[in-house]
């Protein structure tokens, strides 16, 4: 049973995920491991947490995709092919995750929840300049490389995949941050639809945890995008650290005792 309390927390969570995901990326990684502290607590599975998550998630990503609807061009021949292939291959990352034996995932969620967090912390702003690289021809070819790779990734794990995608289009497309941007939420929402198809089917999201979080999550992103125009990065990207390194600390704690 979820306390009010428990998910009076998750809703704070959801919303400060949202928030730091519109300005400097990466509010899966405080998303997510709220999530498994608060939730693996009362003895929630982690594919159903990963699959509650995953209808935050899509909230708020498709909200962001709204803000670029109609002022940035998709460059349909790869962004489009990349969405395809990465539902799919997100709809096997999640059987695949749920078919894992339970004892294994508190541990390699903890060592992806690290790498990621120390990509998230180190990359670099880049893509000022839209010079696409690709001819034509191979576009589609790279676009379906892309989302094979990161579909999977999403639907098996998730925080991290819109730093993915960005580094994809802006480091091997050629495109500049904002048509990236809007690429990334294009495909990341695709992901996210076809991990969440699989987790509903099967059975493995608690709703009446999962809507909440999703309406705070958009109430973030909404607040996000304004604090990004008004005060800049530097604030959030201190209190990134400091609440991501916090659920670092507390899931390495829980993986030393289930193992111990």
């Amino acid at each position: 049973m979820i306390s009010t309390l428990t998910l009076a927390l998750l809703c704070v969570f959801a919303f400060l995920a949202g928030l730091i995901d519109a300005i400097v990326g990466g509010g899966g990684l405080i998303q997510l491991p709220a999530m498994l502290v608060l939730l693996k607590d009362v003895g929630t599975p982690v594919p159903t947490i990963l699959g509650t998550g995953k209808v935050s998630s899509l909230m708020g990503t498709a909200a962001a995709l709204r803000r670029y609807a109609g002022q940035v061009p998709i460059q349909w021949r790869a962004v489009g092919t990349a969405a395809a292939v990465a539902g799919i291959f997100s709809f096997l990352g999640a059987r695949v995750v749920s078919r894992l034996p339970q004892e294994l995932l508190p541990p390699l969620v903890l060592g992806l929840l690290v790498v990621i967090a120390i990509y998230t912390f180190w990359r670099k702003d880049f893509g000022s300049i839209h010079a696409p690289r690709l001819p034509k021809s191979r576009e589609a070819l790279y676009g379906g490389l892309v989302g094979l790779i990161i579909g999977f990734y999403d639907g098996f794990f998730g925080p991290g995949t819109g730093s993915f995608l960005l580094f994809a289009f802006v480091g091997l497309f050629g495109y500049d941050f904002i048509t990236a941007s809007a690429s990334a939420k294009l495909v990341n929402v695709a992901t996210n639809l076809a991990a969440l198809a699989y987790f509903a089917y099967t059975g493995q999201i608690l709703w009446g945890v999962a809507l909440p979080m999703a309406v705070s999550n958009i109430l973030g992103s909404t607040l996000g995008a304004h604090l990004a125009l008004r005060h800049g990065t530097g604030f959030v990207r201190i209190l990134f650290l400091v609440v991501v390194g916090a659920f670092i600390i507390k899931l390495s704690l829980q993986v030393f005792e289930v193992k111990f």
